[in-house]
Parts: C-alpha cells; structure tokens; sequence
C-alpha cells in the first residue's frame, strides 16, 4: 500500500509483507500487544504477531460478523451469525465461553473498561474473600472419551480460565454488542448479562432535534457502538426509519380500518425519512453504581461457573452408573429366562434365597452361575459397578460438593449485600428471591450429604453380595474358596430382597427424569415434617426430592435472582439525544447498507471526553458524491456545554472523483485516517490504495443545526488536495 504525499505528512515505512492466501473481511489490532486477529472469508479466525508468526487458528463453525478485543488484550470476542458471542483465550485460542445474547447476528461489538484513578492513584478493585476460606473452584469433570469442547466449556479450566472470568484484580468492564435487528445487549466482564435494549422501542426526544417532538427508529439495525472510557455514555450509529411518534400513532389508528400496506407507505412518503442515525443513550448507571455491579457480576459470574460444574457433575454421574446398572442387569436378568426355560415357578430372589439358605440349588441357577455367568463374568460385573461408585464418589468428593459449597458461601455473600437496600436495590439485588436461592443451596448441599451416605451404604452391599455369589459359584465348581472373605448373610437378604430389582442411587440421583419424586412413607415424612417446622423451615419435601430435581430448583431461582438486576439496569437506560446523519431514497436496495463507519472517544482538555463519528456519505444521500462526514462533540451534554466544552460540530470532507473511500477512523488523538481505493483501474495499471492522515485541529468543524429538515447544511465542505 502507498501513502499520500501530502503537505506535512510522513510516509509510512513497510515493515514487513506477506502475501496470503485467503480474503481477510475483518481485522482488529491487541490493544496492549503486537498481535493482529484477522477473519477470512471463510469464517476462521488467525492471530498472528507483527512478524507475522501465526499463533494459532480457530473455526467457529458459523460466520463470523464482529470481533473486539477486551481493552487489556488477555481475551478476543467474535460476534457471530446466530446471535451468540463466543469469547477465547489469546494464549491458546481455546474458548472461555460461549453466551447467546441476541437472536439475530451480531453486527458490531465494543470491549470498555473503567481504569479511572481515586483520590489514591489506585484502580479500584473488589476483593473476593472466597479464596480466604475455600481452595480453587473445582473443575468440570469428564466423561472418558469425550475431547475437548464437548461439554460445552473448555476441557480444563486452567488458572487464565479463572483469571479471565473471576479475577479479584479484574478492572470493571463491559462489553457491548449490537445486532442487526437493533438490540443492544451489556455484559460485565463479557460474560455476565446486565442489560438490554431495543433501538426501536425508545422514545427520542434530542435537544439536536425539534424538542417538543419526540420521534421513534423503525426496522433499524445497529451499526456500530462505541461506550465513553467513562462508562457514562454510550454512541451508537443505526440505520434505519425515523418517524415521529405522534403521527404515527395516528397511522396505527387509520390501520384499523384501511389497508395497512398503503398506510405504510404513505407513512415512509410524507412522515419518516430512512438513513444512518447517530443516537446517544445514557448508561451513567454503569458508572455510578460501578460498585455494586462489579460485587454482584463477581459473584454471579462465578455462582454460574459453579452451576456448570454441579450440572456436568450430575450429568457423568448418571451415565456412570447408568453404564454400571445396565452391565449388571445384562447379566443378571438372564436367570429369569433360565426359570422359564426349566419349567420353574419361582423368582430370581427366591432362587438366590434358596441358595443362601442351604435348601436347594435348582438347575436354573446352576446354569446361570456356572454356565452363564461363571467366576470371571462375575468379576467383570463387580469391577463394573465398583469402578462406578468410586468415580461417582470421586466426582462428588472432587467436583459435585466443593462447587455446591462456594455456591452456598457466594449466595451467602450476595444475601449480605441484598440486605444493603440503600446501595443494592438500585442496581436489582432483591433480597426475597436471594433469601430463596440460598434456602435452595443449603438444600442442595443437604441432598449431596444425603446421596454420599446412600452411594456408601449401596457400594457395601454390592460388595458383600458379589462376595457371596462368586463364593457359592466356586463351591458349585468344587474350586477352593479359603481366598474370598466370608460374606454377610444378613445383607445378602437385604440385598436380595430390595436391591436385586431397586436402584436407590440411580433413583436419587434422577435418572428417571428431573421431575421424578421419591416415594416416601407416611410416617416418615410426618417425622420430617415436625422436625423441620421445629427447626423454622417450610420445606418439608427434602426427601421426595432427587439431586436433579434439586437442582433444577436451584438453578431456578439463581435465575430469577439475576434476571431482576438485568431488568433494571436495562430500564435505566435511556436515550439522550439523536442526530440524523444522511437520509437514503426509501428503497430496498438500502435495507443492507453497510458504509465505513467509526465512532472514537478520546481525552482532550481538562481531562474530558471528546468523540469523533467518522463515515461516509452515499452517493445516493443529498446528491452528494464521495464525502465524508465528521462530527465532534456529538456525546457532550448540555452542562457540558456551558461548562465552555465544544459543542456538536462537524465538517464534510469532499473525496476526488478518482479515489472511493473504503475505511474511515480516528488514529489517535487528533488524526482522521482515511484508506482509499483508485475508482478507475484497467488490466494493465492494477489498483492501488492509499492512505491519507488528516489532522482535525485544522478542520473547520461548525455548529450543527438544530433542524431535521436541515440536514443537508449541517456540513462546510473541505476539498482534500488531489494526490501527487
């Protein structure tokens, strides 16, 4: 690529070149190192360092509509197709997370932190005294045989896992993202939702319009967000219909009783004008209540970590010993067959009693324990459902109940901060919906406790009747049987007589179904009952439960705990101030409009912030050619302003003929770069591109207008000098 040579200007110098082999749709520098993510055509992701070393590569497997970075460099965010965001590690380029915020694709994404300074000099950081009394969050177990990614989070979650969600030390931060049918969605530290908002639903009433008017945005698609590096203020550029409210509530009242396709468009003909909007909201709850939200979507986002460890927990549990149970039945029920076959009229119980105590040996369960299942089925079978119960008891020891108790000890937190109304109700912490997550946590806790006492009991006594059974089975054999421990007669009745044809572990853990109930006897669900309404609690239904069950109901109410903070914040989001950039002929050839756009805030004096909407005006908009436009100070408030800030002001920068703008930002501070391709080109001479850097302190920006109708003269004209 050549460089302008211009008055003042200097010319860029190559590095390096490297020709590749695959088109490039999108490309996003690290913000604190010298790597470069770029999207192909094909929708795979690459990071390569400056010399161009590839790092690694990464197919979401759906296209790919926006990346960011998060301003420390440590984590990438892709805006996919189906409206999911999926967040990766940059030192290995394995997925943190995948969240599903938006049901169209994700067209433009914005990564802000708050690294504001105190009174101290110091960045503000919440402590999490988690690690003060529990060792490191468990990890998601795995079932054997399954790679990476199959569970839906990463196979191990290493410390840059921990690091990059749940970090004491972590700066507040929030990622914005924008999608094409105008919804904004804000996630803290990218992974906890906190806020939503519909373009299309506000009412705009901007001092930069007619104040008395109050207008709305129809079948509007985001374009581009940019949050203030204060947080308070968020600039959002979407292109759609600006209508203004009163009279389209007049058309909705024609619509009832005439047809609604010619109301339509005699609404987009005389009342509306289509275009790119520049529309400003207001999101100082971000800042103001920084606080707050930094302790909540510290605990929440690390409570939902935790959830996914008890539900993957409980998931390799079932197959585990459902994997056991269906190689013991294998064997096992056979012997009800060879009872058929012999003619007998009996029960494999009864058989296997028979046996136990002395009276006879009937040629059906001869067969079955010589023939059928011999001594080494038999040890294959004990091996199968000893093996399971020490993984399930691994997995709870390991994972299950470390995870169900640092959920408990961050609800309890939580709770503590609910019960702080004057700070914490503001931001949605309602303390009613925490108290009944943290009654559902210590249930949870209780059904573990409950499940490892069943699990040990069960284990026992598949033990003590594998013994048995492999003893008589040598006996049978007139094999030697001074090697194998005497068993318990007393549990082999037991066993035969319940758990032969019962599963309480596989009854407990829920394999029937998460809204099975466990059948319990009258009289001991009365004892339950006086115990705990003697203890003050109104759950009496503990034992009726199994662990999914419980945590289904847990999960529950963890999420309508977190939906209220998401609800309000999103309510106190509004619009403050709207400015029409360019209108469009209402055509639908304009529906998918994407012209180069950039939207950037930086420090200027006094320590405040300035932000600079970049983008280019259509041929077809204003009967205007090749410009671009530039508006400053778009976000200033009006205190601001009488403060003696800039108020809005722009300028438009006329293009040659032979030269297409391609791309448009802010470089900087104070330099407006602009890439342009030659309009012209033929087989002989190939097309070049060039860049050119303006400095906007010699712009000559003016005062907007304060009328829609005047658009066209929002804008004093600067011609570029034509290239050399």
């Amino acid at each position: 690529m050549e460089v302008a040579e211009t008055t003042g200007s200097i010319p860029f110098q190559l590095q390096f070149d490297k020709p590749i082999p695959f088109q490039v749709k999108m490309a996003e520098w690290n913000p604190e190192k010298d790597l470069l993510a770029m999207v192909t055509d094909d929708s795979k992701v690459l990071l390569h360092r400056f010399n161009w070393q590839r790092l690694w590569t990464v197919s979401p497997g759906k296209s790919v509509t926006s990346l960011c970075w998060r301003p420390d460099g440590k984590a990438i965010a892709l805006g996919l197709e189906d409206g999911s965001i999926s967040l990766y590690d940059v030192e290995n380029g394995k997925l943190l997370r995948s969240i599903k915020s938006h049901s169209a694709a994700v067209i433009c994404l914005n990564w802000e932190e708050d690294a504001q300074l105190d009174s101290n000099n110091t960045i503000y950081t919440y402590e999490d005294r988690t690690t003060r009394f529990f060792p490191p969050p468990p990890r998601i177990p795995q079932i054997s045989g399954l790679g990476s990614g199959d569970s839906g989070l990463m196979d191990d979650l290493e410390d840059s896992f921990q690091e990059l969600t749940t970090s004491s030390h972590q700066h507040f931060n929030i990622l914005c993202s924008g999608d094409k049918d105008g919804f904004i969605c804000f996630s803290i530290f990218g992974i906890f939702p906190i806020g939503n908002i519909n373009i299309q639903r506000l009412s705009i009433c901007g001092s930069l319009l007619d104040k008395q008017t109050t207008y709305q945005l129809l079948n509007a698609s985001i374009q581009k967000v940019a949050l203030s590096k204060n947080l308070c203020q968020l600039t959002v550029m979407s292109f759609g219909e600006l209508v203004d409210c009163s009279l389209l509530a007049e058309h909705t009242c024609v619509s009832k009783y005439g047809n609604e396709g010619e109301t339509q468009m005699s609404l987009h003909e005389e009342n509306s004008s289509i275009g790119l909007n520049c529309v400003l909201l207001n999101t100082s709850i971000f800042l103001n209540r920084q606080s707050e939200l930094h302790q909540v979507a510290q605990q929440a986002s690390s409570i939902e970590d935790l959830v996914e460890v008890v539900r993957v927990s409980l998931s390799v549990m079932s197959k585990q010993w459902s994997d056991a149970m269906h190689a013991f039945h294998e064997k096992f029920d056979s012997l009800s067959s060879l009872i058929i076959d012999h003619g007998l009229d009996s029960s494999p119980p009864e058989e296997f009693l028979s046996l136990l105590y002395g009276s006879r040996t009937s040629p059906a369960l001869h067969q079955f324990l010589v023939n059928s299942l011999g001594e080494a089925g038999i040890k294959r079978v004990a091996k199968a459902v000893d093996s399971a119960g020490k993984e399930l008891q691994t997995i709870i020891c390991e994972h299950l109940q470390p995870a169900v108790e640092i959920i408990a000890f961050r609800i309890g937190e939580l709770r503590g901060l609910s019960r702080w109304r004057a700070r914490f109700l503001c931001v949605g912490l309602d303390e009613e919906l925490i108290d009944s997550a943290t009654e559902k946590a210590g249930m949870l806790l209780l059904q573990v406790e409950r499940f490892l006492r069943v699990l040990a009991i069960v284990m026992y006594q598949f033990h003590n009747f594998f013994t048995w059974v492999l003893k008589c089975t040598k006996i049978l054999l007139s094999e030697p049987t001074d090697q194998i421990q005497p068993p318990n007669s007393e549990l082999v009745v037991i066993f035969l007589k319940f758990l032969l044809n019962h599963d309480p572990v596989g009854q407990l853990l829920g394999l029937s179904g998460a809204n099975y109930d466990i059948e319990i006897d009258l009289d001991t669900m009365q004892r339950v009952e006086q115990l705990v309404m003697f203890g003050g609690f109104s759950d009496t239904k503990l034992l009726t439960r199994t662990l999914a069950k419980e945590f289904n109901q847990l999960e529950q109410c963890l999420k309508e705990a977190f939906l209220r903070p998401f609800a309000v914040i999103s309510e106190k989001i509004s619009c403050e101030d709207l400015l029409p950039m360019y209108p469009v002929p209402s055509s639908p050839a304009f529906s998918l409009l994407h012209a180069p756009t950039s939207i950037s805030y930086f420090k200027a004096s006094h320590h405040c912030l300035v932000d600079y909407v970049c983008f280019r005006m259509p041929e077809e908009s204003l009967e205007l050619t090749n410009y671009v436009g530039v508006i400053r100070g778009f976000s200033n408030c009006k205190d601001s302003i009488e403060n003696g800030e800039t108020g809005p002001d722009g300028v438009l920068l006329c293009i040659p003929d032979e030269y297409h703008c391609v791309d448009v930002a802010l470089y900087k501070d104070n330099q407006i770069v602009l890439l342009l391709n030659e309009a012209i080109s033929s087989t002989e001479i190939p097309e070049r591109s060039w860049m050119m850097m303006i400095e906007t302190n010699g712009l000559p920006f003016e005062p907007l207008s304060r009328s829609r109708s005047a658009v066209a003269g929002l804008w004093k004209l600067l011609e570029l000098k034509v290239f050399n």
